[in-house]
């Protein structure tokens, strides 16, 4: 589907942008004061991973980004099977041993106020982006004084751009006190969710998890995991959970694409040590991913 262009080293190209048939390299001009996307926010992404040569969950997460479009009423004129080809190809542009960050993008070409639906554009961006520290270190988290939103003042079920300025508020309120992350509420103050990952906990061998209620993404690493441990015979309960059970859990972790599974190891002023069971996600999901086709 795509037009290729000469593959070029990896080594001075650390990122590939694929728009209107066309790969380019770095980050290109696509978009303008007067396309929707940009004034009007209609923008819709997701994020998959290449890691140690496997792409885990590619077509959920290309599936994704075409039911999060659908939900911001925009009707990009490609198929799952399309993106996931597009997806393919780029990711050969790269060393085999690179971690990659694969993003497909949808944004509202034109319109006002609402996106024409015709006039979505469908961009794919594929990075080099290393697995993070976090995964092996831990990350520290602080209860954040912002919450996410009910599906009914935001579009909530769908990875949607407009909902990261209050991603990033939490994220700069927890960085400006010293912590990498917030713990956010929803509306009416249960636990939903880190600020940008899913977020599980363990009591007396059980894990825990904020059940979904509208107000943050099922995350697709945050299913796959749950699956894991169910089928390793962990009991993992789904539920509403109240942030006093956060300060007495044996362990906590987060899920998502971005670090796949990472430890907890500071909540506020309580330090915390990586448990068995994050672990045992961890190794879960790394022998799921070696054994996925992609």
């Amino acid at each position: 589907m795509g037009h290729a262009t000469t593959d070029t080293s990896s080594d001075t190209v650390t990122n590939w942008t694929w728009y209107k048939g066309e790969w380019h390299e770095g980050n290109p001009n696509i978009m303008g004061p007067q396309t929707h996307g940009v004034w009007m926010a209609s923008t819709v992404f997701d994020g998959a991973r290449r890691m140690n040569g496997k792409m885990p969950d590619l077509y959920p997460h290309c599936a994704r980004v075409l039911r999060s479009a659908e939900l911001m009423g925009l009707k990009p004129a490609i198929t799952l099977d399309e993106i996931v080809a597009l997806v393919k190809e780029g990711v050969k542009k790269f060393a085999p041993d690179l971690a990659l960050y694969i993003k497909p993008i949808v944004y509202g070409g034109e319109g006002f106020i609402a996106p024409t639906p015709e006039s979505a554009q469908f961009v794919l961006c594929i990075s080099i982006t290393e697995m993070p520290a976090a995964v092996e270190t831990g990350f520290s988290a602080r209860k954040s004084s912002f919450r996410r939103p009910s599906p009914e003042s935001a579009p909530t079920e769908a990875k949607a751009a407009c909902l990261y300025p209050n991603v990033g508020r939490a994220v700069t309120e927890a960085t400006g006190s010293g912590y990498d992350t917030g713990v956010m509420l929803d509306p009416i103050g249960n636990v939903a969710e880190f600020s940008y990952a899913n977020l599980f906990f363990a009591k007396d061998g059980t894990v825990y998890t904020p059940a979904i209620n509208g107000t943050f993404l099922n995350g697709l690493t945050r299913q796959r995991v749950i699956n894991l441990l169910r089928e390793n015979g962990v009991e993992v309960v789904e539920k509403t959970c109240k942030y006093e059970e956060l300060e007495t859990a044996d362990e906590i972790f987060g899920t998502g694409n971005y670090y796949k599974v990472a430890p907890c190891v500071k909540l506020d002023d309580r330090n915390l040590q990586p448990g068995p069971i994050t672990r045992r996600a961890q190794e879960l999901y790394m022998a799921f991913t070696a054994a996925s086709e992609d």
